[in-house]
């Protein structure tokens, strides 16, 4: 199906639906990402000591509000699911952009613990133990404004938990 773009409100009774092979993406090496081919996707992190780079944040685009072609990807959301246990995994900003929201990380004995960001945060870094990362970790992050990415999600981890989000 060829790319179709929208201008205004788009309404559908029976709603949209993602699915088939094109909306999982695997992620076997450091990537960057871009919306175009990785926005509203599953991105199964099969990468261990992977480094994937988020687009940077673009709140405002030259031309009109309705032009196809403006570049503005605020509401852009990313979905991780990790499948290949973190050794140093990260999901990682453009450096400007900076992370808001938290992450709980669950043990397998029941305690867990929520994490949330700091103002300077800009990457997540999972080890699948202390920083969670094991197998099943789900992060999402979304563009929600200027230099301001949120962050959900449950990470598994192990041993005494500590914060994945740090400074690069």
């Amino acid at each position: 199906m060829a790319k179709s773009t929208f201008s205004g409100p788009v309404k559908s009774l029976a709603g949209f639906i993602s699915a088939g092979n094109a909306v999982v993406v695997s992620l076997t090496a450091d990537t960057t990402l871009t919306v175009a081919a990785h926005a509203g996707k599953v991105l199964t992190c099969n990468d261990a000591d992977g480094k994937f780079t988020l687009p940077s944040i673009v709140a405002t685009a030259p031309g009109r509000d309705d032009d196809p072609n403006q570049t503005n990807n605020l509401g852009a959301s990313f979905f991780f699911v990790v499948e290949t246990a973190a050794t140093d995994m990260d999901i990682l900003t453009d450096g400007t952009d900076k992370f808001v929201g938290g992450l709980y990380t669950g043990k397998d004995d029941s305690t867990g613990k929520t994490f949330v960001s700091g103002a300077s945060n800009d990457v997540i870094t999972m080890n699948g133990s202390t920083k969670g990362g094991l197998a099943g970790s789900i992060v999402k992050v979304t563009a929600i404004a200027s230099a301001k990415y949120a962050v959900e999600g449950i990470i598994l981890g192990s041993g005494t938990i500590v914060t994945p989000f740090a400074d690069a």
